[in-house]
């Protein structure tokens, strides 16, 4: 009975690389709830592997929590010489349209345009099928005069064929309409996790006192928290520095990530007893690591952090965030004094206080860990599904 029904549904043909942890719970959500028909369509074929080396991790990353499992997905041959979805030519399916053709969709949500094979399709099917397309870009990272012109010229032609722009956020919507997009083409659609895997509440206490006696953290220490790659667009030496000169005060810095200065952080901060240095945690792990923390530091410069996940995943775990206004995320999801703080990514000394000021007051920190927990129960896989099913509903 349930094939026959899901015959008489709205078909989505889903376009993206390979599986990520962040997707495949949405794409999983999106087909249980059988309002509309999905197959999504995998064109990295090479990362369907069960491993892949990360550069930025600099390691195999084989995430352990499943991908794959509980929607329909598809992997398209990808030829590219050099295969990878860092570069436009890392995507090259000469079998894509064919087979997107056969599943006859009545919509097409492409995730990402700068790869070959995406832009193609994009351009194949506009007029045809109706085309949703989703991407975190931002107009944060600063440019000069002439880029931004040649960059705007760019993205009119590319945004000319598709119908509908899923916009994760503030700066995200900014950046499409910089674009061309027209409003009423624009779709708010929160960048989300799983907020239930990340509550804090639902970690045994025991295994926090645990964790925190193995890492010889004072339970009367502050728990900064940073989660993500050491690359240097993520200000973590500089994050690292701060806490050093601060080593009088009860701070602690738990450095969770693995990438290119991984080593020279270690070396560099080995005699600062209030740096820890976890190494890269899988998924399962995380939870965990948010629920000892007080406090996530995101100090990203204004490079590439088009959102930042991590903030959501504190957040789910009842965590007081500061970020920097190069992360795409941190206008949407922090409110200035209540939940966090952000400041400025070129004024490290407005970080210093802003920890200075939680150290202080951690009565206040508990509080806008709560405020967080609320704001983020709106950006959720559940509301993602209801706007891609009110755009399938409406296309005729």
């Amino acid at each position: 009975m349930e094939l026959f029904n899901r015959r008489y549904l709205k078909k989505l043909a889903i376009i993206t690389t390979h599986p990520i942890q962040y997707n495949a719970p949405f794409f999983k959500l999106l087909y249980e709830r059988k309002n509309i028909a999905i197959t999504v369509y995998y064109t990295w074929s090479q990362a369907i592997e069960e491993e892949k080396y990360d550069p930025d991790f600099k390691q195999e990353v084989k995430w352990d929590i499943p991908l794959l499992e509980n929607y329909p997905w598809e992997s398209v041959k990808n030829s590219s010489n050099n295969p990878g979805s860092s570069h436009y030519s890392g995507i090259v399916n000469r079998g894509l349209i064919q087979t997107v053709c056969n599943f006859n969709p009545d919509a097409i949500l492409v995730y990402g345009w700068n790869f070959q094979s995406h832009l193609k399709l994009m351009r194949y099917f506009k007029g045809k099928i109706k085309i949703l397309f989703r991407g975190d870009s931002t107009l944060l990272n600063e440019e000069g005069v002439l880029k931004s012109f040649i960059r705007k010229i760019v993205l009119h032609f590319v945004y000319k064929h598709i119908d509908f722009a899923l916009y994760a956020g503030k700066a995200n919507k900014a950046y499409f309409k910089f674009a061309g997009v027209k409003e009423k083409s624009l779709f708010f659609m929160p960048h989300a996790i799983d907020n239930t895997r990340f509550e804090a509440d639902t970690i045994q206490p025991e295994k926090i006192i645990t964790l925190k006696k193995n890492l010889n953290i004072p339970e009367e220490n502050l728990l900064l928290l940073f989660s993500g790659k050491l690359s240097e667009n993520k200000n973590i030496f500089q994050l690292c520095t701060i806490v050093a000169e601060m080593k009088d005060l009860p701070i602690t810095l738990l450095v969770v990530g693995s990438g290119p200065l991984e080593q020279k952080l270690k070396e560099d901060f080995r005699e600062t007893g209030s740096i820890h240095f976890s190494g890269f945690k899988n998924q399962v792990a995380m939870p965990l690591m948010y629920a000892i923390s007080d406090v996530l530091v995101l100090p990203s410069k204004k490079i590439n952090e088009t959102w930042g996940l991590c903030i959501n995943e504190a957040m789910a775990a009842g965590k007081a965030v500061i970020a920097s206004d190069g992360c795409g995320a941190a206008e949407d999801l922090i409110k200035q004094g209540h939940n966090g703080y952000i400041f400025p990514s070129d004024d490290l000394g407005k970080l210093k206080e802003h920890i200075i000021y939680m150290i202080a007051n951690r009565g206040i920190v508990k509080q806008m860990g709560a405020e967080s927990k609320k704001i983020i129960k709106g950006y959720s896989f559940e509301n993602d599904c209801k706007v891609v099913e009110k755009i399938m509903k409406n296309i005729s």
